[in-house]
């Protein structure tokens, strides 16, 4: 490496710094800065101070989750974009989780948030705007159908059941019931996991194949959009260095990131509870924390032609956040005696259940096009509608 690349890397990583400083600076006086809440700008500058630290932290660890994708490959790289967002999403909602006491709807407003925001606002911008820029996309349909045939049980039975089940009085689930969520969650998790990444490979990498077999097929696109395709393929300003660098870097920023979350669960829970803010607020703005890296990294590739990546990035996090969120969740209400709420109100189901099916027939045609970006981004509006006028 010589010394320009050093110095463009050790640029390149300037925010960690901030990051660093920010984490230690709540770590020491947080107690007091975030004790007393009641001046309105006081409040909103502490949230907007480490919302836009934590937003930054994670648009890092999505950067080197990138970079490590592109040395490790597909699917393998899209998974480990996932997994590093869920991971910020889980810790956020177990640090709101302890700080709260009023908000036991918190993990299922996170998860119904993630479902809208991903299945109606990105797939509907990333369809929309890719179908603008190329007409009619493609992908791998098998993939897609893959994801969703894991998606719908996992949303159904962990949002819808538990108004249904008559074992507790309210939606919530018994502990005998909370077990089987768990271990059905991770075995349906666990059993797509080997289908993405070991028997059938093949369903994730649509894209991939097509550029391989026509290399020149970039350079007949527009210029803006052969030089996103050439980003997607690692042509980055900054080209991947070592895994262990990257993995180094990842940990640096994703720790800050724990660290703050629950700091900014304080202001949170306070807009909610005190300054009565509708209570899906909360999980809103946590989704909307986790999920903006990965919008990016969805809209990007829809730009690039390359719609195969933004379906393995927008399904693969729905998947995740239900397959992984729900039995961490759970697991910690069974150790903390904290009740969780997982069943939603009936408007809710139906939001639900027509998402659902919109997605169904949006993945059940080898190409995408205009119309179906317009009809997710309605239903997300719709959502973003419901949570201040329910």
């Amino acid at each position: 490496m010589s010394k320009a690349d050093l110095g463009d890397r050790v640029r390149s990583e300037a925010p960690l710094l901030f990051v660093l400083a920010t984490t230690a600076a709540f770590l020491v006086f947080g107690k007091g800065w975030l004790g007393d809440l009641s001046d309105p700008l006081w409040l909103a500058l502490m949230f907007a101070w480490l919302f836009g630290t934590i937003l930054w932290a994670a648009l890092k660890v999505v950067h080197h989750a990138d970079m490590l994708a592109e040395r490790l490959g597909e699917p393998y790289g899209t998974l480990i974009l996932t997994l590093a967002v869920i991971s910020i999403e889980v810790l956020m909602i177990a640090s709101l989780m302890f700080v709260g006491d009023n908000n036991p709807t918190l993990a299922r407003d996170t998860m119904f948030a993630v479902v809208m925001i991903v299945l109606n606002g990105m797939v509907g911008l990333t369809l929309l705007l890719g179908a603008l820029r190329h007409g009619e996309q493609s992908y791998n349909l098998q993939g897609a159908n893959a994801y969703l045939s894991v998606i719908i049980p996992l949303a159904l039975l962990s949002l819808v059941l538990p108004d249904f089940t008559q074992s507790t009085p309210v939606r919530t689930l018994s502990g005998f019931q909370a077990t089987f969520l768990i271990l059905a969650s991770v075995a349906l998790y666990g059993s797509f996991l080997l289908i993405q990444t070991v028997r059938h490979r093949g369903y994730f990498r649509y894209d991939d194949a097509a550029l391989e077999a026509a290399p020149d097929a970039a350079t007949e696109m527009a210029p803006d959009a052969a030089s996103d395709v050439a980003l997607e393929h690692g042509h980055h300003a900054q080209e991947p260095g070592p895994v262990p660098l990257h993995a180094v870097l990842l940990l640096a920023y994703l720790v800050p990131v724990v660290l703050l979350a629950k700091k900014i669960a304080l202001p949170i829970d306070y807009g909610i509870e005190t300054l009565s803010l509708p209570a899906a607020l909360g999980g809103f703005v946590v989704a909307v924390l986790v999920l903006t890296p990965e919008a990016v990294g969805a809209v990007r590739s829809a730009l690039a032609n390359r719609l195969q990546r933004a379906v393995n990035i927008f399904l693969g996090s729905v998947l995740a956040t239900i397959g992984l969120t729900v039995p961490a969740v759970l697991a910690i209400s069974l150790a903390t005696g904290k009740p969780v709420e997982l069943g939603l109100d009936d408007t809710d189901i139906l939001l639900l259940v027509t998402t659902l099916l919109v997605a169904v027939l949006t993945f059940s045609a080898p190409r995408t096009n205009v119309l179906q970006g317009v009809v997710h981004l309605i239903l997300f509006g719709a959502y973003v509608m419901l949570i201040f006028a329910p």
